[in-house]
């Protein structure tokens, strides 16, 4: 008879995430074993605890899933977890801290398509500012976009050194090439967005970052991409289910289009669906970060 599939789903902070032990059910593993306040130097010990003890059948149906908010304790995990391994008991590992990996990864390929689409522009050579950039989904998608090849900035708003540091500390993880911004009044907004190509919202649930009236000075904007779905969304104008509708503030713009929360959310939930899936049905192990999630957007959208 066939071993039931485990999920281990490790995270430092007090609580993991009811949303993705929602998507690891509707995934199809059978048992999910939540772990909370998981030290970095506690995964090598409890990572052999979960492949020596099922055999080498029961190591293809056990998986192992990295929550949290914090990117870079994330892939040190990942990293901890990936050296406990012992072949042939060796278990796919999936980091996704506060689904910032899936969402930036289906943010920025849904931008991506309508920037290719519409304007016959690659994310290589544009300019992109990702507002909220200092957050979880902020740096992951500044990240997936630099290594693009994008000129990324990420966007603070209230300190400049918070940006800065932010950027070279994940440029030095990642080997990007990210820079910082601060945009803590409009008059910063409409000097930082006046010669961009894309803009990403990363920012705050609730919190409009660039109004009608910041829009107007959007000369080149191409693509204007928004996760937060809570009203008001970050980008006055963007709609929950835009999938490349004109930017109506951007009136000065070469024909800005937008991407709605709505749009962006049903990519991402394909994407660690499909994610957490693969974990299920591969007989090789795998080690998966945001590279591969926007790998897989790329091809859903």
């Amino acid at each position: 008879m066939e071993k039931r599939s485990i999920l281990h789903m490790f995270d430092p902070t007090p609580n993991n995430s009811p949303f993705d032990i929602n998507m690891a059910v509707d995934a199809g593993f059978d048992i999910l074993m939540p772990y909370s306040n998981v030290k970095l130097d506690s995964v090598y010990r409890l990572t052999q605890d979960a492949i020596f003890s099922r055999g080498p059948a029961g190591v293809k149906r056990t998986a192992l899933f990295l929550g949290g908010r914090d990117l870079g304790l994330a892939m040190d995990m990942l990293d901890t977890a990936r050296q406990a391994m012992v072949p042939p008991f060796d278990i796919s590992v999936f980091a996704d801290p506060s689904g910032a990996f899936t969402t930036a990864a289906a943010l920025v390929a849904c931008v991506e398509k309508q920037l290719i689409a519409v304007h016959a522009k690659e994310l290589k050579g544009s300019k992109v500012l990702v507002f909220g950039g200092t957050g979880p989904v902020g740096i992951a998608t500044g990240v997936i976009a630099s290594l693009a090849g994008a000129e990324t900035y990420l966007v603070d708003h209230l300190s400049l050194d918070a940006a800065e540091d932010v950027a070279k500390a994940y440029n030095r993880r990642f080997g990007c090439s990210m820079k910082g911004a601060v945009a803590s009044s409009d008059v910063e907004k409409i000097a930082l967005i006046a010669d961009v190509d894309i803009i990403f919202s990363a920012a705050k649930a609730g919190v409009q970052v660039l109004s009608a009236a910041v829009l107007e000075s959007a000369k080149e904007l191409k693509v204007a991409g928004d996760v937060n779905a809570v009203p008001p969304l970050g980008i006055e104008g963007i709609k929950h289910k835009d999938s490349g509708a004109p930017l109506i503030h951007a009136v000065n713009s070469k024909g800005a289009v937008s991407v709605g929360p709505l749009a962006v959310g049903n990519v991402k939930y394909q994407l660690q669906n499909t994610m957490l899936k693969i974990m299920l049905e591969t007989d090789t192990p795998l080690y998966l970060d945001f590279r591969e999630a926007f790998i897989k957007a790329r091809l859903i959208v």
